[in-house]
């Protein structure tokens, strides 16, 4: 994209909202990298992983990335030999930590898929043994620790000791010879321990003088007995360093050797920053994922600048290039036409950069090769061009590289000169762009511009809407309908005579007239469309709080029924084991019999009584039937009534005279006549050319597209389309629900898990629309 577009549409500001949400300087330096991109399947990949982290963190808040440090730079000085520093080593193991507890955190998860970023985090390598090599040699402040080295701890245990020896000699100076120091304190001049002393005490204290004080009153004197002692010490400390420097040259050495390892995971770990942070940019705008296409079309609802505070923004529906390929907007100044210009270019930028959009669920943007601006006041006094001369140079450059896969914003085309002039050029510039198939939003004052929109294929006019009783505009943007120019109506009210008036609008041409009433008559349909809708959604509301009462009820009605069917049941079980208790005791009692030589009729009798009481009293309800039901003779596809499950089916097959095969639902089902009860014969079928006679399954298709639903309709969608694909014989079926929230996707994922005639749920593959896309097996 040229530089100069992206300054005019201020992409630089997202592109600094974006930078400051990376938690990491590797983050924030592919933040600050970021440009759009013209290819379809990059700019898909990069809303996919945007999405995948939104959804991390709608569902945890967060991601761990504390600890991870830059350390490019430290493995550069490693290649060619250099020895790190005791904290850039500690960067290395912080960092190596922090790459740790991102994939531990991420490998933890179960929900929801995340097929790239799961990717990304298993190139990850965990170096546990260089980590723990460093940080025993490192603390966490920096310094290089005693147990580095046997070596080390056996020169700092040296330097305690010289060093308190050292401290004993100093003080006895401090408290015997105090009147003879400026201060009874030890100071260091030169890395030695030295005393104050007053200039004219410089004899009494015999020893060497390293510095004094900027007046000469204050010698810094080095005792001759502590001579030795600082010797001594100061080797020691030589001797502490050169060991510092070999814990160093070995741990940066172990950090080459694992250099490649090193590199992948920063790259990854970058990477990963980035990604959140255009979803913690997203989040902040409420912003939503939109679906990325070639052909230039761009759908919007309530979509909102980027850069205005939920305050200032008026959200408004953008769509281009469906129905039409160019807007015209015409309104009153300060209305808000050049902030849709700057909305629409900017969201698409962003798009193409892997960025959310601030728009509802469902958005769609197009992917350009280019996006042309022609926006603001580009007067130029160094090149002595007028505002006229500006645009004109501009719109010049822009026509010569204009092709089908550009956007081009226009702002007041052909202001700045005669205004016959001016609307003339500006729609042969128009008509230029328009025959390139370029998608076009340009804004103008100019009122033949707006027959131009009408009378123009492929054009449409547009407005921002003006209040005229408050005399404020209201900001929102009405595609179709042109803007009036307002300007009587807006002198009335701020008190110009009327004879004035009348005397305008008889100089007013007659097709000029003929426009604004038209224009009024558009305006005032629509607002009568708009009352209407809002009626029309109270009732819709209204009918789904019915819809809400009535499920409740149903589910009321089905707990009652669950709780009398579980009753029912356990009484049942309570007459069985009644049953079988009294059965035993007819066995027992036989038994007992089989001792006599033989029974006697009566006690036979007695038995068979005993048996048939101790049979469970478990009366079942059958309906009734007709007369003449068991003698009618049934044909195929006949409508009958399964008594035994208590539901309806067509004849599909005559077995024999007493048996039946009966299509129930997606089932077929072998049922005695007995068990049948007639309902009606099919009605007889017309004869239709052959052309005209479908089969069921060809008013059913193989996906349903349940995006833009609310929640409940949805479900309730996608239960009666199970029926009709059961019906037609579908081995599977797509439901397409969008990624947008997750709410919808795990509505249908749990309806699946519940219906009994669906056999798995699977997520949709790349070629099969991703986790956008449920695929149901059904049986």
């Amino acid at each position: 994209m040229n530089e100069r577009i992206l300054g005019v549409l201020e992409y630089g500001k997202i592109i600094e909202n974006l930078t400051s949400f990376a938690e990491t300087s590797l983050g924030k330096e592919a933040a600050h990298k970021l440009k759009p991109s013209s290819n379809l399947e990059e700019v898909k990949k990069l809303q996919e992983e945007t999405d995948e982290a939104q959804q991390i963190l709608r569902l945890k808040g967060h991601i761990p990335l504390g600890g991870i440090t830059n350390i490019k730079p430290h493995l550069k000085r490693t290649s060619i030999g250099g020895v790190l520093s005791a904290s850039e080593c500690l960067d290395v193991a912080t960092t190596i930590y922090g790459g740790k507890e991102l994939k531990r955190y991420i490998e933890a998860m179960e929900e929801p898929e995340l097929p790239i970023i799961r990717d990304m985090i298993d190139t990850i390598h965990p170096l546990p043994l260089l980590e723990r090599h460093i940080k025993n040699c490192i603390d966490d402040n920096g310094v290089v620790m005693d147990g580095a080295s046997d070596a080390l701890r056996s020169i700092r245990s040296k330097i305690n000791t010289l060093e308190s020896r050292l401290r004993d000699k100093m003080e006895s100076y401090t408290k015997q010879q105090s009147e003879k120091l400026s201060d009874a304190i030890v100071t260091i001049r030169n890395e030695r321990y030295v005393l104050p002393v007053k200039q004219e005490y410089r004899g009494s204290i015999k020893g060497i003088v390293h510095d004094q004080s900027s007046s000469g009153a204050t010698l810094f004197i080095e005792p001759q007995a502590v001579v030795d002692i600082n010797n001594d010490l100061q080797e020691a400390r030589v001797q502490e360093k050169r060991e510092i420097d070999r814990i160093l040259a070995e741990l940066s050495e172990a950090i080459e050797e694992d250099r490649p390892i090193l590199s992948e995971n920063v790259k990854v770990l970058a990477g990963v920053d980035f990604i959140f942070s255009r979803a913690k940019l997203g989040r902040s705008m409420k912003a939503a994922m939109p679906l990325m296409n070639k052909e230039g079309r761009i759908v919007m609802k309530q979509a909102r600048h980027p850069l205005l505070s939920d305050e200032e923004v008026v959200p408004n529906d953008v769509e281009l290039g469906t129905d039409f390929t160019s807007i015209i907007i015409t309104g009153p100044n300060t209305g808000g036409k050049t902030v849709t210009l700057k909305l629409v270019g900017l969201c698409t930028l962003m798009a193409q950069s892997g960025l959310q959009v601030p728009a509802m669920d469902g958005c769609e943007m197009a992917v350009f090769d280019n996006v042309y601006a022609d926006i603001g006041d580009e007067q130029s006094i160094e090149q002595s061009l007028s505002t006229f001369s500006s645009h004109m140079t501009n719109i010049v450059d822009i026509l010569e590289k204009v092709d089908d896969s550009s956007l081009v914003l226009f702002d007041e085309l052909g202001a700045g000169t005669d205004p016959q002039e001016g609307a003339a050029l500006a729609m042969s510039i128009l008509d230029e762009v328009v025959e390139k198939n370029a998608r076009v939003i340009a804004t103008t004052h100019y009122p033949e511009l707006k027959a131009y929109g009408y009378n123009k294929e492929n054009v449409t006019n547009a407005s921002v809407e003006f209040d005229i009783e408050t005399l404020q505009p209201t900001y929102r943007l009405l595609i179709g309908v042109p803007g009036r120019s307002n300007a009587f109506e807006i002198s009335r009210r701020l008190g110009l005579r009327e004879h004035v008036i009348s005397a305008a609008k008889e100089r007013v041409g007659v097709d000029s007239e003929s426009v604004e009433s038209m224009i009024a008559s558009l305006d005032e349909a629509r607002r009568e469309a708009e009352a209407d809708y809002e009626k029309a959604e109270d009732v819709r509301q209204e009918a789904e709080q019915v819809y809400k009462e009535l499920r409740e009820q149903w589910k009321q009605f089905e707990d009652r029924k669950e709780k009398l069917y579980q009753r029912a049941e356990d009484k049942a079980k309570q007459s069985v084991e009644k049953a079988r208790q009294e059965a035993q005791d007819i066995v027992d009692e036989l038994k007992k019999m089989k001792s006599s030589a033989e029974l006697k009729d009566h006690e036979w009798i007695e038995a068979k009584k005993m048996l048939d009481e101790a049979e469970p009293e478990l009366v079942e309800k059958k309906p009734e039937r007709k007369q003449t039901d068991e003698t009618r003779d049934l044909q195929v596809n006949d409508e009958v009534k399964v008594l035994t499950f208590n539901q309806q089916g067509v004849v599909v097959e005559k077995i024999s005279e007493k048996e039946y095969l009966v299509q129930v639902g997606s089932m077929k089902i072998k049922a005695k006549r007995k068990d049948l009860e007639f309902i009606k014969a099919p009605k007889p079928k017309q004869e239709k050319p052959l052309s005209t006679v479908k089969g069921r399954s060809s008013h059913v298709k193989p996906e349903l597209d349940l995006r833009g639903e609310r929640y409940d309709e949805a479900l309730h969608q996608l239960e009666k389309y199970l029926d009709d694909a059961l019906l037609a014989g579908y081995p599977q079926v797509s439901i397409i629900h969008g990624k947008g929230t997750g709410a919808l996707r795990q509505g249908v994922q749990a309806l699946a898990k519940r219906h009994s005639k669906i056999n798995a749920a699977r997520a949709g593959g790349m070629k099969e629309g991703g986790s956008g896309v449920t695929i149901l097996e059904l049986k």
